[in-house]
């Protein structure tokens, strides 16, 4: 599994338990610190694909 798909299944796991009602405030916040640090990572990663993209394509 590549590191988008990864992050992406983890996601995916968050938000099951995000929308379990046994889902503790603590916890919850926790998850979603860890969701915005998975979506920064794969923003960054997707800005450097399109950076060598760019970079192989100059027209």
């Amino acid at each position: 599994m590549n590191q988008p798909d990864q992050l992406a299944a983890r996601l995916r796991e968050i938000a099951d338990r995000l929308r379990s009602p046994d889902v503790s405030e603590e916890e919850a916040e926790a998850l979603a610190r860890e969701a915005a640090d998975l979506v920064g990572k794969a923003s960054a990663e997707i800005e450097s694909d399109l950076r060598a993209a760019r970079a192989e394509d100059p027209s």
